[in-house]
C-alpha cells in the first residue's frame, strides 16, 4: 500500500512534467497555423536542433532528480503512516496498551493523535466494564449464597421462613441484573426519548411511597422520565440504605434556573477523599468494608443518568452530620438534552 502511494506520487509529478512538455508542443503547432510561423519555427529548429540530444538527456536528469529529491519526503510521510497503520493493527489485536507515535504538527501527527484519544477512550471503557463484571459476580455471591443454604435446609427448616428468603434473594438478584443491563444501555445508546415532566411531582411521589418528608417547588425538564425517576429513586433508596435516619428531600430552581434536587441523611457521612469515589461501580467506603456493605450500582447510574441530561452529581457533607447529594439539572434546553 506504502509502495503504490509513493508511486502514485511519482508518477503524479512526472504527469506534470509531461503535461509542460505538451504545452510546448501545442504552442508550436498553433504557432505553425500562423502567418510566418512555420518560418518562423523553422529558424528555431535549425538553431536547436544541436541541442535535442541535450534536452532529451535533461529531460531523464530532471526525472531522475524529482524522484530523488522527492524519495525523502515522502518516504518520511509513508514511514509515519506505516507506524500508525501497525498501531491500529496491535489495537485491534487486543493490545489495548497500544499508542502511536506522535512526531510533528501535520495531519498525520494529528490523526495520531486522535488515534491515541480513541485508544485510551476504549481502554477506559473495558477496563470499567471488567471492573463492574467482577463486582457484578461478587455481589451476586451473597443471594446465591443464600438460596444455596435455604435449598440445603429445606428438610429442617420451615418451609414459608425458607420461602420468604429465597424470594428476597432472587429479588435482590433482579435488582442488580436490572441495574447491570440499564448501566450498559445507558453507556451504549444515552437517551431514547426525551418528555416534558415536572421534577417536583416526581420527587412528591417517590417520597410519599417512602414516606420521606420532602419539599418541593415547580421545576420542569426536559429528558427521559423513567430515567429520571430512577436517578431520584436510587438517591433516596441510599440515603434509606446508608443514611439511616433523619432523611429529607426537596427540589427548587437556583439563582440560574438550574433545577437542583437535594437528598439528605443523618449517616455515618462520607470521607472527602472518598466522596467522588463512592459514584465508582460497586465501590465500598472505608467505613463499610467490614461489614460487606456497599454502594452497587445505586450512585453510579445517578451519575450516569444526570450526565446524559447535562447535569452532574457531588455528594457534600451535611451540617450536623451526614450527607447532602446534590444533583444538577441544566435549564430548559432542548439541544442539551435531545438524543442522539
Amino acid at each position: 500500500m506504502i509502495r503504490r502511494l509513493y508511486l502514485r506520487i511519482y508518477l503524479t509529478t512526472l504527469g506534470a512534467l509531461a503535461t509542460v512538455v505538451a504545452l510546448f508542443a501545442l504552442a508550436s503547432s498553433v504557432m505553425w497555423g500562423r502567418p510566418g510561423g512555420p518560418q518562423m519555427l523553422r529558424r528555431l529548429h535549425s538553431d536547436a536542433l544541436h541541442l535535442h540530444v541535450d534536452g532529451l538527456a535533461v529531460i531523464v536528469i530532471v526525472a531522475l532528480a524529482v524522484g530523488l529529491a522527492m524519495y525523502p519526503l515522502v518516504r518520511a510521510l509513508t514511514r509515519q503512516i506505516e507506524a500508525l497503520a501497525t498501531s491500529m493493527d496491535r489495537f485491534g489485536a487486543g493490545d489495548l496498551a497500544t499508542r502511536a507515535s506522535v512526531t510533528g504538527s501535520d495531519e498525520v501527527a494529528h490523526l495520531a493523535a486522535s488515534f491515541n484519544a480513541m485508544a485510551d477512550r476504549v481502554a477506559s471503557l473495558m477496563s470499567a466494564h471488567g471492573r463492574m463484571l467482577a463486582n457484578a459476580s461478587h455481589e451476586l455471591r451473597s443471594p446465591l449464597a443464600r438460596i444455596r443454604l435455604a435449598l440445603e435446609l429445606h428438610d429442617t427448616a420451615p418451609r414459608a421462613e425458607l420461602l420468604q428468603g429465597i424470594r428476597a434473594d432472587c429479588a435482590e438478584i433482579d435488582a442488580q441484573l436490572e441495574e447491570i443491563l440499564l448501566a450498559s444501555k445507558l453507556e451504549a445508546v444515552g437517551l431514547e426519548r426525551v418528555d416534558e415532566l415536572d421534577l417536583a411531582a416526581v420527587l412528591a411521589e417517590e417520597c410519599a411511597r417512602l414516606d420521606i418528608p420532602f419539599d418541593v417547588e415547580h421545576a420542569p425538564v426536559r429528558g427521559d422520565a423513567r430515567l429520571l425517576r430512577r436517578m431520584i429513586r436510587n438517591l433516596l433508596d441510599n440515603a434509606l440504605n446508608h443514611g439511616q435516619t433523619g432523611v429529607d428531600a426537596r427540589v427548587f430552581v437556583d439563582g440560574e434556573g438550574r433545577r437542583i434536587v437535594q437528598v439528605a441523611d443523618r449517616g455515618p457521612g462520607i470521607a472527602e477523599a472518598e466522596r467522588e469515589l463512592i459514584f465508582e461501580p460497586f465501590y465500598r467506603p472505608a467505613n463499610t468494608r467490614e461489614s460487606g456493605s456497599g454502594w452497587g450500582l445505586g450512585l453510579a447510574l445517578v451519575r450516569q443518568i444526570s450526565a446524559e441530561h447535562g447535569g452532574a452529581v457531588r455528594c457534600l457533607a451535611r451540617e450536623g452530620g451526614g450527607c447532602l447529594f446534590e444533583v444538577s439539572l441544566p435549564a430548559i434546553r432542548a439541544e442539551a438534552v435531545s438524543p442522539e
